[in-house]
């Protein structure tokens, strides 16, 4: 029982010993670590189009404005879907009363449908079809996922290879032999959300509305690579 004791408190002791020791390294002052923060950017075309068209009734019968809605949706949607290369989603459907000295003296009754796609001169005959039964309000462009993948891969390696580099170049001027990096951090940044090109409010519809003119324009996106190293 005594040599269980002994054998008992020595395990401690050692157990004390080595959490000091652990501690004692994370609190110490490390006098050669440097901070290193490097960028890369680039200009990246936007490719994706995004529009949203809707149909709009004022009027005193909310039921006989739903319908004209619906119909107007449902002509929209059967045009649309002769293109799969264009996505398509209904948006929100609302029906509000419109009031005149506090009493509802009629109801409007909207709904928008938004469309997407990287076809943009597609996109643009379309709407300008679309426009015969609903307003235009507000076409957008943006980056598509894949196309900012590959050009943050890309900007990824530049930002390395710029990071080694700056390390490389401190390590000479400071007269050390080599470093060795203890952390590193990489970010993206840009083309986040769209790109508005047009918001408009509701207009009147045209039967004879022509395609809009596009311009998709471009977004720059940037890749961070920050970190600090330790010089030998």
């Amino acid at each position: 029982m005594l040599k269980l004791t002994h054998t008992l408190s020595a395990f401690l002791l050692l157990f004390s010993l080595g959490i000091n020791n652990v501690l004692a390294h994370d609190n110490e002052t490390h006098y050669d670590r440097i901070h290193l923060s490097v960028s890369e950017t680039a200009q990246l075309e936007n490719d994706t189009m995004v529009a949203t068209v809707y149909a709009q009734e004022e009027g005193s019968q909310a039921a006989e404005l739903s319908s004209i809605v619906n119909k107007r949706i449902r002509l929209a949607l059967d045009l649309v879907k002769k293109h799969p290369e264009i996505k398509h989603q209904t948006n929100t459907y609302s029906s509000n009363p419109i009031y005149s000295s506090n009493k509802i003296k009629g109801w409007r009754v909207s709904q928008s449908l938004r469309l997407e796609s990287q076809d943009m001169t597609l996109m643009s005959d379309v709407l300008g079809k679309l426009q015969s039964d609903l307003a235009l309000q507000s076409i957008q462009f943006t980056i598509s996922p894949g196309s900012r993948n590959q050009q943050d891969e890309k900007l990824i390696d530049k930002a390395l290879d710029a990071f080694e580099n700056r390390a490389q170049q401190v390590v000479k001027k400071l007269g050390r032999k080599n470093y060795k990096i203890v952390d590193i951090n990489i970010s993206s940044s840009g083309a986040i959300g769209v790109r508005p090109q047009y918001k408009m409010r509701a207009m009147a519809m045209e039967a004879e509305a022509s395609a809009p003119a596009i311009s998709a324009g471009e977004q720059t996106v940037s890749v961070t690579v920050n970190g600090n190293i330790e010089l030998d």
